[in-house]
């Protein structure tokens, strides 16, 4: 429905109804036929999209359609979603994603790398620990936290650590899913990206100041 020269006005239909589709031909010759479609439903809206919030969070990065299917069972070629992310740090981000689903909206730290657990876990255990139970109490309400606790302590903590449930998270992202309805075809969905972002900011924020990239830059000195 738009393009980044034209500035963007929703997503259709179709382009939801194109994932839908999709799942029962996930073929490449499938994709051959209408990867045209994908461009001008899918991808340009979000590019356009982005392009309007590049100015508040930064440039993003749209990920390829296309499954790395050579570690994976399933050997189908494409991905069932689109997603993009502006990244802060290594594996901090914004992110938005288009799916048969809807339209999903978040950010934080999706897949720790380096030294980031270790910081993670100190800073936790620190006093900033207390501004992320802060943070983390102001988006419950309106987010869904997933943080892929640990069923068990991690070592060196205590179970009766008074935070001990945030010290078993391996990641930390919080996250809004808006399933297809007619305002995702009109600017409504780019206010509702950027108000979330607006939103997740001080969780993205102690995230990129706290966990931050994944190998300390001083190791490079």
């Amino acid at each position: 429905m738009a393009d980044s020269a034209n500035g963007f006005s929703g997503f259709a239909s179709e382009a939801f109804e194109f994932y839908e589709t999709l799942a029962d031909n996930n073929t490449r010759a499938w994709w051959a036929d209408h990867k045209a479609d994908y461009e001008h439903l899918v991808r340009g809206p979000l590019t356009a999209l982005l392009a309007e919030l590049a100015e508040e969070f930064g440039t993003a990065h749209i990920y390829r359609p296309y499954r790395d299917a050579r570690f994976s069972a399933d050997k189908t070629p494409l991905k069932d979603h689109q997603g993009a992310v502006v990244q802060l740090e290594d594996a901090i981000a914004y992110y938005v994603q288009v799916s048969a689903k809807g339209l999903l909206v978040g950010a934080g730290w999706y897949s720790p790398q380096g030294d980031q657990m270790r910081r993670y876990r100190d800073s936790v255990d620190g006093p900033v620990g207390a501004e992320l139970e802060r943070i983390l109490g102001g988006l419950s309400n309106r987010f869904e936290i997933d943080g892929r606790p640990l069923k068990t302590k991690p070592r060196g903590y205590d179970t009766d650590n008074p935070r001990i449930d945030l010290l078993r998270y391996r990641m930390l992202i919080a996250s809004c899913a808006y399933p297809v309805e007619p305002w995702l075809g009109t600017r409504k969905a780019l206010t509702t990206v950027r108000a979330d972002w607006r939103a997740v900011r001080p969780l993205a924020e102690w995230l990129a100041d706290h966990v931050g990239p994944g190998q300390d830059p001083a190791d490079d000195a």
